[in-house]
């Protein structure tokens, strides 16, 4: 295929889906993975004007096995992947004393594991100006008592960027993430879009002073 190729993971209709729109505005075609179909089919239909071709694939990307097929499905299909983008994180409310290994284990899965999954299926159709973004939280550095795994999840996914990016920088490919100081919402510096738009601020960044982390302060 001619046209770029961006891989959303996580897709939904918040930050995620903006930034597949943002990179539909610049012609690229998009791919979008994630649990609800509905979702999935709404925010392509939302893409599908933008004059891009728009791929979606139900999938629990909590799943190794699932996430894995789905995105190599997305690379042998249109022969390139250009742009990969890693959304997901879960939310749970369970303090210190509550949270368990397992749970905190399996939010890890999805919250910073998947990118693994994800780069390692990507990466036989990525080449030199290839992109890995992923979404990153305040959290990483000011957990909420309530809800550490948060926390956790956003620490180890800033890790994992960092160490990305130092093995794959050689070959032309970087990584960076974005880390959010805000809560989202409706109206203001941090809506979903303003927030995408950030993220693709970050992936257009000069190489000579390419940042595995960038601070998006509103």
């Amino acid at each position: 295929m001619s046209r770029p190729v961006a891989v959303v993971v996580g897709a939904g209709p918040g930050v995620s889906g903006f930034v597949a729109k943002r990179w539909a505005r610049e012609g690229y075609d998009i791919a979008l993975l994630g649990l609800d179909e509905e979702v999935l089919k709404a925010l392509a239909a939302e893409i599908e004007p933008l004059g891009v071709n728009v791929g979606w694939n139900s999938t629990d990307i909590a799943d190794e096995e699932a996430l894995r097929a789905a995105v190599t499905r997305f690379g042998e299909y249109t022969g390139r992947i250009d742009v990969l983008h890693y959304n997901p994180s879960t939310y749970r409310e369970a303090g210190p004393l509550e949270l368990t290994s397992a749970q905190l284990a399996s939010d890890m899965q999805l919250g910073a594991g998947g990118i693994l999954v994800a780069l390692q299926a990507a990466h036989p159709f990525m080449s030199a100006g290839g992109r890995v973004t992923a979404t990153g939280s305040v959290a990483a550095d000011q957990p909420d008592p309530k809800a550490p795994s948060l926390g956790v999840q956003k620490a180890a996914l800033r890790n994992l960027v960092r160490s990305i990016d130092g093995a794959l920088k050689d070959s032309g490919i970087r990584a960076v993430s974005v880390t959010v100081h805000g809560v989202l919402s409706r109206e203001g510096a941090f809506t979903p879009a303003n927030v995408a738009e950030a993220l693709y601020a970050a992936a257009h960044q000069d190489e000579d002073g390419w940042q595995t982390e960038v601070a998006y302060k509103g």
